[in-house]
C-alpha cells in the first residue's frame, strides 16, 4: 500500500515552514511546523535538492531514496500527520550509505514527535 503522501505546492507554503522549526543532521535540514487549510490524513512533505549538488540524475536519485525512506518511515514509526514537512538534501548524501542515511533519518524524525 502506498502512503498518502502530499507534496507542498505553494510558494507561501514553503515560506511559512522555512520559518518555522528545524532540525538537521549531516544528510538533510527537516524544517516543519504546521500550516492552516491542511489534511491531517495525509503527510504533507516536500524534498528539495539544490543544483549545486549535480546534475539532474543525481538530484533526483537523492528524491527517490528520501521518499523511500520516508514511506518506510511511515510505516514503521508514527510521524506526526498534523505538522507539514520540508526536507533539504545536502551534498553529501550523493556517496553514502543508503542505510545510514535511513538510520540518521529515522533518528531526527523521532525527535520531533
Amino acid at each position: 500500500m502506498k502512503s498518502k503522501i502530499l507534496a507542498l505546492s505553494k510558494n507561501e507554503e514553503f515560506k511559512n515552514l522555512l520559518k518555522q522549526k528545524k532540525i538537521s543532521n549531516k544528510f538533510v535540514t527537516i524544517f516543519f511546523g504546521t500550516l492552516e487549510n491542511k489534511d491531517n490524513k495525509k503527510l504533507n512533505i516536500s524534498f528539495v535538492t539544490k543544483k549545486k549538488i549535480g546534475n539532474a540524475v543525481k538530484r533526483n536519485k537523492i528524491k527517490r531514496r528520501l521518499r523511500n525512506i520516508i514511506n518506510d518511515a511511515v510505516k514503521k514509526i508514527s510521524i506526526k500527520f498534523n505538522y507539514s514537512y520540508l526536507v533539504i538534501a545536502k551534498s553529501t548524501m550523493l556517496n553514502s550509505d543508503y542505510k545510514n542515511i535511513k538510520e540518521s533519518l529515522f533518528q531526527d524524525l523521532e525527535k520531533i514527535k
